[in-house]
């Protein structure tokens, strides 16, 4: 998760942190957890975030090429 990437999009648009929680439906203290990387987001709240900021992937923001790479090597040697 790439938080600095996230504001910028969010600034971008005119999107504050405060007006994204309130109409996701996300505490502020949830949000900053989340973006610090002390819990994750789940797979709606990273879809319901693409579509209220019209991203067209959660590629870069939410999933690094480098940690798809690394789960892609994991999973494959699991095998």
């Amino acid at each position: 998760m790439d938080r600095f990437l996230l504001e910028y999009e969010m600034k971008r648009r005119g999107i504050t942190v405060q007006k994204l929680c309130d109409d996701l439906h996300i505490s502020r203290t949830a949000f900053y957890r989340k973006t610090h990387g002390i819990s994750e987001f789940t797979l709606s709240e990273i879809k319901d975030i693409c579509n209220y900021l019209k991203l067209d992937s959660p590629m870069g923001v939410f999933f690094s090429s480098e940690s798809v790479a690394k789960d892609t090597v994991t999973v494959n040697q699991g095998v």
